[in-house]
């Protein structure tokens, strides 16, 4: 049996930002890293963008060198899904029956892309973006592919929209809900990004429930939606949001509430067990209600250094406002702060065109920004927030 001091499970940004930081704060002990993957630790979110596009090599989206791993004394190792923690003997157990003891356990797995659960999911020509795999098959795809159809108005499946689009592809989308982005932002951005799409050639339609997929020989031929319409296509792409990789915590007694959840320091309910990252709810001073799970780059490695500090006997880091980002075609939307919960927003600019602002208020304090093409509003409301909205605020 391997035995670490610290074993990671997850090679993501949060795994790997756990593990740069134990190093960084001095930690003698032995470290292992375990992710599910056959690649060492990678940034994701090039996948629905920049890599997609093939705009970026996948060399240049490590977020270290491999060389790296093993001068820090990290021992990483890849295409090894932790599937069971056995809580009172300090064990976790890989898939493949690999057994590993540990001193104290952080998990850091993430999450795996939710999938259609209509006829036809399993289709060929379904795909999901999540990993390096999933957008490599998609990419093998394409030259075949005239037509694609991506179910999900969220980030990523509009993220896909516009790569595939840009690339001379037919896209269409489906949004179950009746506005794009529905789930990350206020209405003023939901219609600014219906227009911009539907400008550049991405059919839209919200409202629209998928029914089933329809299929030829095993592979997608069209989108049965409720309706009773079929929308032709060669491709399907699903971008539906992630399901938690909570399950073996979960089943070794570790408190479960839209992802495991933590304190403050990252500390789940089972002793010496961390969890960060996209599969992990933590309380938050900016999350209405008091604790959030949020699914980006930036609160991994918040929550990484948090846990750090905790096992190391360290002071706890002051938490940060949440960011997030996205690009789609010559637009880059970023977001500070959480807008849950807010009663009343403002626009700053034109909210028909880039270069504008929406402002989230709750009783006149502000909560959140969006921010399109409009960098220098995005750096001035990182300082707004959680300040009272007055006559002379300005961005």
């Amino acid at each position: 049996m391997t035995t670490y001091d610290v074993l990671i499970v997850g090679a993501g940004h949060g795994g790997a930002q756990a593990a740069v930081a134990l190093r960084q704060h001095g930690f003698q002990g032995t470290v292992g890293m375990f992710g599910d993957e056959p690649e060492p630790p990678y940034e994701r979110p090039p996948l629905s963008k920049e890599y997609m596009s093939g705009e970026r090599p996948f060399d240049r989206m490590l977020l270290r060198p491999p060389a790296f791993w093993s001068n820090k004394g990290v021992d990483v190792v890849t295409g090894a899904p932790v599937t069971r923690v056995r809580k009172d003997e300090k064990v976790a157990e890989t898939a493949e029956g690999r057994r590993i003891s540990y001193g104290t356990l952080i998990w850091a797995a993430g999450g795996a892309a939710r999938r259609l659960e209509c006829e036809g999911h399993d289709l060929r020509g379904v795909h999901t973006v999540r990993s390096r795999a999933d957008v490599d098959r998609l990419i093998e795809e394409l030259p075949a592919t005239e037509r694609v159809v991506v179910v999900g108005g969220g980030f990523i499946g509009l993220e896909a929209a516009a790569v595939l689009t840009k690339l001379g592809k037919r896209v269409t989308v489906l949004e179950a809900q009746d506005r794009l982005l529905a789930r990350v932002c206020g209405q003023e951005i939901s219609r600014f990004y219906l227009r911009q799409h539907r400008a550049r050639g991405v059919n839209v339609h919200l409202d629209t429930v998928v029914e089933s997929i329809v299929g030829e020989g095993g592979r997608v031929i069209g989108v049965r939606l409720a309706s009773g319409r079929t929308i032709s296509c060669e491709m399907v792409i699903v971008g539906i949001g992630i399901v938690p990789a909570v399950a073996p915590l979960v089943a070794a007694g570790a408190s479960e509430h839209n992802g495991v959840q933590v304190d403050q320091h990252c500390r789940t309910s089972i002793a010496n067990v961390y969890a960060l990252g996209d599969c992990a709810r933590r309380p938050s001073r900016y999350a209405v209600g008091g604790s959030v799970r949020l699914e980006s780059v930036q609160n991994a490695g918040v929550m990484a250094a948090a846990a750090v500090a905790s096992l190391m006997g360290e002071a706890l880091p002051n938490e940060p406002v949440p960011w997030f980002w996205s690009n789609q075609f010559d637009l880059r939307l970023q977001t500070i702060g959480l807008a849950a919960g807010h009663d009343r927003t403002i626009v700053y600019g034109d909210p028909k065109l880039p270069g504008f602002s929406v402002i989230y208020l709750r009783e006149d304090r502000i909560l959140a920004l969006d921010c399109v093409n409009a960098a220098k509003q995005f750096a001035r409301g990182k300082r707004l927030i959680g300040e009272v909205m007055t006559t002379d605020t300005t961005l």
